[in-house]
């Protein structure tokens, strides 16, 4: 800073040349950011004039883009892109990401929802516009993911992507929410199940459906759309999939597993849940050792080779699927509402103002709640450095070869 004034601020662009070096050798857009203490968060005549200026710069010198935002008073923000010079795109909202969760949205909120009522008089009138304007993506549609997917409906949620390429199944019944003996004849799939219903409960809800894995391409802009994304998949290469997808885009991801081990002579019940929030900072999921990257190698290879699959697990080169999972609705309904719980408390603070829980493990045999977390490690590719946070689009879809 060369000077100050109560209306003007001089800064010495020294700084911002040397960032400007190291967003092209790296790929990236440089970023302004300033603030409007005593006024309303937006771009002055005399922000475009230095920000035009300095746009011409920025392409001059070979980075694809500059990025500004302005903190105003009241906590408002507000922000654009320079695509080329002398053109903006103004941001539709902003995400700020850590232990809490706070979008900022310039488009005004919809009227008030007479049916969420009873939740303003909990957390107050702002609560249901924030809660409204959400993008969530609910991955997977089995006991864990249907009971989130209808809990965030009924929490007034404005917009849901449901994700899963499973056909409803007999054994699903017990626990998918709202899945009738009628659609397993009819062989529709979960995500087309959920979608009738939440659509049916008339809440204004819009609800978008993709029946495919999540690692498919075609899922790429839903996922990269939400604005917090909840991981219900039991399978290893999914979760190393979000696991990636929150450090590239900085969404939160609320994964949720559940163990239900049956007692046996000499060993008790094993009926385990377990919650975590994933975000930039926090060790992923490969650090907590709830993603093995070498069982996820092999669900690839059962995707995409079938045959070959086959003749790994024959010669014992590979796991096979084993028995199926016990499951009961109870308890698969009670971790998606620890979950929901969590981006609750992400958004409102209502457990005091440390944010989400990093790692929650629920042991329902032993009536006992407690959270647990761990370091990253060293070697991680994911979450070890900062190396990947933040990057969006990258070549190959998030620095994956395959």
């Amino acid at each position: 800073m060369v000077s100050a004034s109560p209306v003007r601020v001089t800064w010495s662009t020294r700084g911002f040349m040397r960032t400007l070096g190291i967003a092209k050798e790296r790929g990236l857009v440089a970023g302004l950011v300033h603030t409007h203490p005593n006024a309303a968060a937006f771009f002055s005549d005399q922000d475009d004039r230095n920000e035009a200026e300095l746009a011409r710069t920025t392409f001059n010198r070979g980075v694809s883009g500059l990025a500004s935002m302005v903190f105003g008073r009241d906590d408002a923000i507000a922000g654009r892109l320079w695509t080329a010079p002398g053109k903006t795109v103004m941001a539709s909202s902003i995400s700020l990401v850590g232990s809490q969760i706070k979008i900022a949205r310039t488009v005004a909120s919809a009227d008030e929802d007479q049916f969420l009522a009873r939740q303003a008089a909990l957390f107050g009138q702002g609560f249901n516009p924030v809660v409204r304007g959400l993008r969530v993506g609910v991955v997977g549609g089995g006991g864990t993911g249907s009971a989130v997917a209808m809990l965030l409906a009924r929490l007034g949620v404005g917009f849901l992507g449901l994700m899963d390429k499973d056909i409803i199944d007999v054994t699903n019944l017990n626990r998918v929410h709202g899945s009738r003996t009628t659609d397993v004849a009819a062989g529709l799939a979960k995500v087309d199940i959920l979608a009738r219903e939440i659509r049916a409960a008339g809440l204004g809800t819009q609800v978008v459906t993709k029946e495919e894995w999540v690692g498919h391409p075609d899922l790429r802009d839903l996922l990269r759309s939400c604005d917090v994304l909840f991981g219900c998949t039991d399978d290893h290469q999914g979760r190393l999939t979000l696991n990636r997808l929150a450090h590239y885009y900085g969404i939160p991801l609320i994964d949720i597993g559940l163990r239900m081990r049956p007692a046996r002579s000499g060993a008790d019940y094993d009926m385990t849940g377990r919650v975590s929030t994933i975000r930039p900072g926090n060790p992923c999921l490969m650090c907590l050792g709830v993603a093995d990257p070498r069982r996820a190698a092999n669900e690839g290879l059962r995707r995409s080779d079938p045959a070959e699959f086959e003749r790994r697990k024959a010669e014992a080169y590979v796991d096979g699927s084993g028995d199926p999972a016990p499951a009961v609705v109870t308890f698969t309904t009670a971790i998606a509402c620890a979950a929901v719980d969590e981006l609750i408390q992400g958004l409102t603070s209502f457990r005091g103002s440390g944010g989400m829980t990093h790692n929650r493990i629920r042991r329902f045999d032993r009536v006992e709640d407690r959270a647990m977390t761990c370091r990253p490690v060293a070697s991680c590719p994911v979450c070890a450095s900062q190396a990947s946070w933040g990057r969006g689009d990258v070549n190959p879809f998030l620095g994956v070869i395959g």
